[in-house]
């Protein structure tokens, strides 16, 4: 009797254990299905995943597309009239240049005035600069600035008091820095030949001087860019 009863008692315990057991279980299954903690954890992590799927797909469309440029780039047609573009661009001054060149530097006169003497023949004036420009430009300039300022086929360069003004509204004053992009012993030598723009400036002791450079550097144009459309003007 007494070992009927021990079995009995071996079994309640181990239901009981069993039992046990299960809830545990039960609980902690809730408990994780219920935190919202790592819900949002888990969340937050497929959200991650997707959008770094959906970037490398961005990456790959982008290196496709670049590589259908250059290929359509590549083509003979395509290759010309993108040259042709370059050509123009250069000439309307809409890109920045670089390449051999010259630097040349105008001042006003140092000579000393003296009494009765015109103060105005011994400073720069726009003739004076415009006589360089043009020098240089049938020296074969491909591209020219002053004093930074990109000149066009329409830039002007007018005397205003003690300055001049070019694109428009950009006022300049002595010294005037030249910047011209070509050969730079043909340009050199086109301002100071004899009896060139050169001697005649400093026949009137105005200062210039000139340095050949292996890499002249000439921004793109920074004015307003108006345009003509059946005869009536467009900005």
């Amino acid at each position: 009797m007494k070992l009927k009863e021990y079995h009995w008692a071996i079994a309640l315990v181990a239901m009981l254990f069993g039992l046990m057991l299960g809830v545990q279980f039960q609980l902690t299954s809730d408990s994780h299905q219920d935190d919202p903690s790592s819900e949002r954890t888990e969340k937050l992590a497929k959200q991650i995943e997707d959008k770094k799927a959906a970037l490398k797909q961005l990456q790959s469309n982008v290196e496709q597309m670049r590589q259908q440029l250059d290929e359509a780039t590549a083509r003979p047609e395509l290759g010309r009239l993108k040259k042709r573009l370059e050509e123009v661009g250069i000439m309307a001054g809409t890109v920045a240049v670089e390449g051999p060149g010259i630097e040349v530097t105008l001042n006003d006169s140092s000579i000393a005035l003296k009494p009765g003497q015109n103060p105005n023949l011994y400073v720069l004036h726009d003739e004076d600069v415009l006589k360089v420009l043009n020098e240089l430009k049938a020296a074969g300039a491909e591209a020219l600035a002053i004093n930074d300022q990109r000149l066009t086929a329409t830039s002007e360069i007018r005397c205003i008091g003690p300055t001049i003004l070019t694109n428009g509204n950009k006022r300049l004053a002595a010294p005037f820095v030249i910047t011209a992009i070509g050969n730079p012993d043909t340009l050199d030598s086109a301002l100071f030949m004899k009896g060139g723009v050169a001697e005649q400036l400093k026949s009137w002791g105005i200062q210039i001087s000139a340095n050949k450079l292996e890499r002249v550097i000439i921004p793109s144009y920074s004015g307003a860019i108006s345009y003509y459309v059946n005869g009536g003007e467009q900005a």
